[in-house]
């Protein structure tokens, strides 16, 4: 069973979104609490709470096509012309869709992704009753992404090093700042810290303290 981490200012406000982003109720799930969250001083300081959340209802069936099949029907609907294809026939089921000119389907900064990957989470947990992990990709647009923020995670992890001063990044969705996080996790001279909010959240490289 696929565990996900979660992160909020809060532990509820984690539980919260959750519940939004599995579509199922609070007692659907389990949460372990990785972290509790921390305001801090005017932005600074400030500390993200984490949970781990897992379903503890999956469909028995074998529903890979029939995910496949109302992702091809939400693609008809939108009038786009893309293939789906699978990625991953193991928990996450992973679904890309390749064609061309599919830009429209991961917008800027790839929200447009983000928001069709949860739409069809939610039909699918509406037309099987049970929550599916699962992730869509577009012409590998999500590896190619996740790569890039990790060389550039790392790099500017050197000039923070070097510099001794915390610098921010771009602002960036929860998923790509998550990547971020995990980049630097362990590295020995940096830590981050996400500041700001809504649209505006960004991720900070700051100097880990001696």
């Amino acid at each position: 069973m696929e565990m996900i981490e979660i992160t909020a200012e809060t532990v509820e406000q984690a539980i919260q979104k959750a519940e939004a982003q599995l579509g199922l109720g609070r007692d659907q799930f389990a949460v372990e609490v990785v972290r509790e969250g921390r305001p801090g001083i005017l932005g600074m300081g400030s500390r993200e709470a984490v949970i781990r959340v897992s379903p503890t209802t999956l469909p028995e069936e074998d529903v890979l096509s029939r995910v496949a099949e109302i992702l091809d029907t939400l693609l008809g609907l939108m009038g786009v012309q893309g293939k789906v294809e699978v990625a991953s026939d193991e928990l996450p089921l992973g679904l890309n869709i390749e064609g061309d000119d599919l830009g429209i389907l991961i917008g800027r900064r790839g929200q447009t992704l983000v928001a069709l990957e949860y739409v069809t989470k939610l039909i699918v947990v509406r037309r099987l009753k049970a929550w599916v992990p699962l992730t869509i990709d577009v012409g590998g647009y999500k590896k190619h992404r996740r790569d890039s923020l990790q060389r550039l995670a790392l790099y500017l992890a050197e000039q923070v090093k070097s510099g001794r001063r915390a610098m921010p990044m771009e602002p960036m969705p929860p998923d790509e700042r998550r990547i971020i996080h995990l980049a630097l996790a362990d590295h020995p001279d940096v830590t981050t810290q996400s500041i700001g909010d809504g649209e505006s959240r960004k991720v900070v490289i700051l100097p880990r303290e001696s």
